[in-house]
């Protein structure tokens, strides 16, 4: 398995080197509620506690530091983000001491347009279209000169993220599935390459939005999403994006199971108010999500034998002012 993969264990193991002085290690929460809810063991691996909020923060300074390495000319870094991976490039730059530019479309909410600010970056808003970010990006790249830190689709984000299940197994060694959000698939395809690498039967469920078409795509082994790419409609705004990326989607096909759990809004504020009331946690609507699939008759009728499972609470940047079931 490790030779077919273009990220291996050994370069998620670097990368938790490069960042453990930087981040936290996250913990991992419990609930008896829940176990008695599911009839499992649920591990909640809270990436809502991170450095900026989410997990993005991993594959962001590891991609920078990176850089840092085999570059340390650059000018810069800038990126397109609709929220969690702008803050965390933000962070990730100050920590490394380079500036920072990010694009981040009009929608994007508030409170992680202020945070991005506020971690020192300079923010250049687009419109609302995927492609809208793409020449907006190209544009600061051609004036500034800076160097582009993809939100997913590069090794060293997706060698970053997977920093999150060396932890987690170290954390709950007994762990039998893991539950994931996916977007563009950094986090998921990252963490599938490590989990796979330290425990092999162990077996990662992606989790998304209405009209994904995850499962399809990779039943399918094949790529069957619209071109260009297209913007769900879903409460859950961290993962929005239908099309998972290029190079993580190969490592998916490859690593993920063909099951995907699919949340509607309603399934993932439900989620959310769980763990907001239950566990006292605030997470945002994609964490939401991977909580309702473990509460989900779909997992309940599943013959299998996964008793113990950990959900990722990828990040808990909500904004307070518009929590979605008001």
């Amino acid at each position: 398995m490790a030779a077919t993969m273009p990220v291996k264990l050994s370069d998620i193991l670097r990368a938790h080197q490069r960042i453990a002085g930087s981040i936290h290690k996250t913990p991992v929460f419990t609930s008896s509620t829940a176990d008695r809810i599911t009839g499992r063991k649920l591990f909640f691996k809270a990436e809502n506690l991170q450095k900026t909020g989410s997990f993005k923060a991993r594959g962001a300074l590891n991609s920078i530091l990176s850089l840092k390495e085999n570059k340390p000319s650059f000018s810069g870094v800038v990126t397109h983000s609709s929220g969690n991976h702008g803050q965390a490039v933000a962070w990730a730059a100050g920590v490394a001491g380079v500036p920072s530019a990010v694009v981040v479309p009009e929608y994007a909410p508030a409170v992680k347009k202020a945070a991005i600010e506020g971690y020192g970056a300079e923010l250049v808003t687009c419109g609302s279209q995927p492609a809208d970010r793409e020449t907006v990006c190209q544009k600061v790249i051609a004036e500034k000169g800076y160097e582009f830190v993809s939100p997913y689709d590069h090794y060293d984000v997706i060698a970053g993220q997977g920093t999150i299940a060396v932890e987690l197994l170290e954390q709950v060694p007994e762990l039998d599935a893991i539950f994931v959000p996916i977007s563009g698939g950094g986090m998921s395809s990252g963490i599938a390459i490590a989990a796979k690498a330290i425990k092999p039967e162990i077996k990662v469920f992606l989790v998304e939005p209405k009209g994904k078409m995850m499962e399809e795509c990779l039943k399918a082994g094949e790529r069957l999403w619209p071109n260009p790419p297209q913007y769900l409609d879903t409460i859950a705004d961290g993962i929005r994006l239908q099309q998972a990326g290029k190079n993580t989607f190969p490592i998916l096909c490859h690593l993920a199971e063909k099951e995907v759990f699919t949340q509607t809004n309603e399934e993932m504020k439900e989620g959310m108010k769980f763990v907001f009331q239950r566990m006292k946690l605030v997470i945002e609507a994609a964490s939401g999500a991977a909580v309702a699939a473990a509460f989900s008759q779909r997992l309940r009728d599943m013959n299998d034998n996964l008793k113990n499972i950990s959900v990722i609470l990828c990040g808990g940047n909500t904004d307070i002012e518009k929590l979605p079931w008001y």
